[in-house]
């Protein structure tokens, strides 16, 4: 397997241009492939990218890739989890119902990222409430071409508009026991997931602006806080993403990373091409979740506070 730090340092820096997805994964998974584990696949992907948008896929395919190792490596799939309510477990009003000794998967989810792109679709829906009126959640496995899976293109968005999203139908879509995960759909997957997420894409990030760093010559001292970052990332990537040990660091690594991604906003406005506008139109995209991140922290110092040593 290829040296991550080393190809990050040493490898041709020189992106190949890809206007659209369809265009970028081969791409990312050519860039991909010589790395063993997720988030190492993520940075290699974002160092290989032209723009944001595509080093954020890297990190979102691959963050897929670590939930649920069995998805297929090269192809595109799409979590979808948001509902018309949000994205909080009482909000889940997509239902599998069962049927013998299979489930019907019914409702819609209204924000799929790269939706239609997708080859699996992984669905958070509720099998009903326990006893004590929790809504209950399972993860379901769909092929994004089953019958009654319908994908609607959403409006692009201001940052990023390559990452096309969609509403999902579904009607009555069946689901196999064996494309039922095992485990609460919430607590083994779509909570530990918003944190997988961050790491990934957050790598893919760095991976990118080593890349920016090496074609535009910056600072020695800035490549160096790059690649520093990179290895928290993947340290942090190796760990529990439920822990609240886990969620305290990436926090500092958050703010590592804004003091980074400021000084690259000063290189690249002073290198005023087609990278450097695409820098400053999609770079809004790093602070989409930081309301939820907070949250995170202020939640995971006060379990540290709680507990006993």
């Amino acid at each position: 397997m290829t040296d991550l730090l080393a190809h990050l340092l040493t490898a041709d820096a020189t992106p190949v241009a890809c206007a659209t997805v369809d265009a970028w994964w081969p791409r990312l998974v050519a860039a991909s492939a010589s790395f063993e584990t997720p988030i190492d696949r993520a940075v290699a992907g974002g160092f290989a990218a032209d723009r944001l948008g595509w080093a954020f896929a890297a990190g979102y395919h691959h963050a897929l890739q670590r939930l649920v190792p069995a998805l297929p490596a090269g192809l595109p799939a799409a979590l979808a989890a948001t509902e018309e309510g949000g994205g909080h477990p009482r909000a889940m009003a997509a239902a599998l119902t069962a049927v013998g000794d299979e489930w019907s998967l019914s409702g819609t989810k209204r924000f799929v990222t790269l939706g239609r792109h997708a080859r699996t679709l992984l669905v958070v829906a509720s099998v009903g409430a326990d006893a004590g009126g929790r809504n209950v959640l399972r993860l379901a496995r769909v092929a994004a071409d089953a019958p009654g899976v319908s994908l609607e293109a959403l409006p692009a968005t201001p940052f990023a508009p390559e990452i096309e999203h969609a509403q999902a139908v579904f009607a009555a879509v069946r689901v196999t026991a064996a494309d039922l995960l095992p485990g609460d759909g919430y607590d083994q997957y779509l909570k530990p997931f918003r944190t997988i997420e961050d790491l990934h894409v957050v790598g893919a990030t760095l991976g990118h602006l080593l890349g920016a760093a090496r074609r535009y010559a910056w600072p020695e001292a800035l490549r160096e806080e790059l690649l520093a970052a990179v290895v928290a990332v993947r340290g942090l990537a190796a760990g529990n993403p439920s822990g609240a040990a886990v969620h305290v660091a990436l926090a500092g690594v958050f703010r590592a990373v804004a003091r980074v991604t400021g000084a690259a906003d000063g290189f690249f406005a002073a290198a005023a091409d087609d990278e450097a506008t695409r820098w400053a139109r999609d770079r809004g995209l790093l602070r989409v979740a930081d309301r939820v991140r907070e949250m995170r922290r202020v939640a995971a110092w006060r379990a540290l506070a709680g507990s006993t040593v």
